[in-house]
């Protein structure tokens, strides 16, 4: 059985769970196309160690890369490694110059795993000599590589359901046009059997692009031939050409960017009116980023356990069949509630992926405080209620216009919120969009998750201490000395995750090194030196301790950590007096304590040296534990 015998009274907002998992396409199939001719072997960037690098080496340096981060962000999504231009050939349809890359004990297109990374990481020393590299499309031949090797990837894409994935190919070379070498109605019959086969491939559903390198002695063309098989034209190839002038340093950064795609979490009905409804997707843009799920194996074959659960009774020792029961205190009694009952409880069937507008209220009305949980943005779609886009925009508009933001009820089969719509205008700049328009839906908290800021540092006199004008004034100069501009939280990464994934790596890979994990979080030393900052804190720290202060002195007299230790012992004496004046097995017998304030039940709980963290009924659980009731 799996069940949660500690959070069957969880409060519903401690689990997101239902944002994280995407309810659409979510599976990303991609074939990776990389050309092995002649060229890709040439010299093209010569780094800082006079050491020249080739386009082959760099695209197998972005693969290796782009396989790694696939298995911390997403790795149930599949992948595929094509060669073409080759001399041998790998392949079911037993086509010349297309080599398909894999490993043992794993399908042609299936998901990355370590051995498939290593044996990626180290194919450029052996390729030549074991897979080798050619011109496939020659004179006089009727072989065309970049033909075979579209059907290739074709057929590999053939698995997976076009509503349940996204289908890639994802295209490398730095020949813009590959039948160069071939003159004549040979030459024209070639192109248009290629790019009617990536024309089919498009037609099913499947996304072609092209990841374009430009040798030293001349840029890509892409109008020679990619053009037409990608369908580009006018404005679009003049957008496109920029990505052919890239470094093969952003190489990687780009196939990232492609990895991490925004999709829709799931699709809402708007209901506007009692008769006017509205169509809705809605985006998780930024979550917490958490280590992946544990997956337990036998320690001989490597094989994943399952889990299951049993209760035994605490009196007998036998083994309980019938299904557990879960009970809550209440007036003196006890109420038993089965799993099933608790579970009825909690659903609100008629609400199930439903938004209803409640009304308006003025954007001050709503308080930094109230966003608890990272909000979901909403955006229309006409797919199943044609008018959704026009009907939205109008509102969005309204909203926009009058400076107002929606109070709408939001429920789910085990979760309902009251959430609040805030309109975002379009922010764009020359290079493109920046924010998309849109609402923000914020969750608004419960009564009881806005509790009155308790005084945890209270001089022993009960007086809280408070800062004065000039204090405040002198901190508010120093924040905005400091303050980072154009901050956003994308641009830092967790340096305990990236080491938890380097030790992983590390491990699985078989790497005799750590990878650098470079820690984005800390102190900026050389911004904190700059004169006009370290006036701001002297000043800071003249009004807070004084002018004749001085930091080594205070710490060596031990007057830092003294008055911290003084002031946590007049605390604990402050509460063991007071709890004395409380008979708390008589309140834990007659059910009284939650008749008691926070406070008191600290009161208890200080004296005793136990935690003080959580809400009212956790105290008063750890109390009753504590007592032996």
């Amino acid at each position: 059985m799996d069940l949660d015998p500690e959070g069957i009274f969880r409060g519903d907002s401690d689990s997101d769970e239902e944002f994280y998992q995407e309810k659409e396409p979510t599976k990303d199939l991609v074939v990776y196309m990389v050309d092995a001719s002649p060229k890709m072997f040439g010299p093209a960037t010569t780094d800082e160690g006079g050491q020249t690098d080739t386009h082959f080496h760099a695209i197998m340096d972005c693969l290796v890369q782009a396989l790694k981060t696939q298995i911390i962000a997403r790795s149930y999504d599949e992948v595929a490694i094509v060669f073409f231009n080759t001399k041998e050939k790998k392949n079911l349809q037993d086509l010349e110059a297309v080599y398909v890359f894999n490993v043992e004990e794993r399908e042609p297109l299936d998901k990355p795993t370590a051995r498939l990374i290593k044996e990626l990481s180290s194919i450029e020393d052996t390729f030549l000599s074991s897979i080798g590299s050619r011109y496939g499309i020659t004179p006089g031949s009727r072989e065309n590589s970049l033909y075979n090797a579209i059907w290739v990837a074709q057929a590999l894409l053939r698995k997976g359901s076009a509503k349940t994935s996204t289908k890639r190919m994802v295209l490398f070379t730095n020949e813009d046009d590959p039948f160069g070498s071939v003159t004549g109605p040979a030459k024209t019959d070639m192109i248009r059997t290629t790019i009617q086969r990536a024309k089919d491939a498009q037609d099913l559903g499947i996304l072609i692009e092209l990841l374009p390198l430009s040798r030293a002695d001349e840029e890509f063309n892409i109008s020679l031939f990619y053009a037409d098989m990608l369908g580009l034209e006018g404005d679009e190839i003049a957008q496109f050409l920029p990505l052919a002038s890239q470094k093969l340093e952003d190489m990687t950064d780009q196939l990232r960017k492609r990895i991490f795609k925004k999709r829709k979490v799931k699709t809402l009905t708007f209901q506007l009116t009692n008769d006017v409804c509205i169509e809705v997707n809605t985006y998780a843009l930024i979550r917490p980023t958490v280590p992946g799920t544990i997956t337990w194996l036998d320690a001989m074959t490597n094989i994943p356990l399952r889990t299951e659960r049993s209760f035994i009774c605490n009196d007998t020792g036998t083994l309980l069949e019938e299904p557990p029961k879960r009970f809550h205190p209440y007036n003196n009694e006890v109420v038993k509630f089965s799993v099933a009952e608790l579970s009825a409880v909690k659903k609100l069937p008629s609400s199930a992926n439903n938004l209803r507008l409640l009304g308006f209220k003025p954007l001050h009305c709503l308080k930094d405080y109230h966003n608890l949980r990272p909000s979901t943005f909403i955006f229309p779609s006409d797919e199943d209620i044609f008018g959704s886009t026009r009907a939205f925009i109008a509102l969005h508009k309204s909203m926009l216009r009058l400076g107002r933001f929606a109070v709408a009820f939001y429920g789910t089969s085990s979760n309902s919120h009251l959430v609040a719509l805030v309109a975002q205008e379009e922010v764009a700049t020359s290079s493109g969009q920046v924010e998309p328009p849109g609402m923000h839906m914020i969750y608004l908290p419960y009564s009881d998750d806005i509790r009155p800021v308790e005084e945890i540092h209270t001089a022993p006199e009960g007086v809280a201490p408070r800062a004065t004008e000039e204090q405040i004034k002198k901190a508010s100069t120093l924040i905005k000395r400091i303050d980072l501009r154009d901050f956003s939280v994308c641009q830092f990464a967790n340096p305990a995750l990236q080491r938890h994934y380097g030790a992983l790596q590390v491990f699985a890979l078989g790497d005799d090194e750590m990878p650098d994990i470079k820690d984005e979080t800390l102190p900026d030393e050389e911004g904190l030196s700059r004169p006009g900052v370290v006036k701001a804190i002297e000043e800071f720290k003249t009004t807070v301790y004084g002018e004749d202060y001085n930091e080594e002195e205070e710490k060596a007299a031990g007057g830092a950590h003294g008055d911290g230790a003084r002031k946590r012992k007049a605390i604990a004496e402050k509460a063991a007096e007071e709890s004395k004046s409380y008979d708390w097995a008589d309140l834990a017998d007659k059910g009284k304590l939650k008749e008691l304030t926070v406070v008191e039940l600290k009161y208890y709980l200080t004296a005793h040296n136990l935690l003080l963290t959580g809400k009212k009924e956790v105290l008063i659980n750890r109390i009753l534990t504590h007592l032996g009731k």
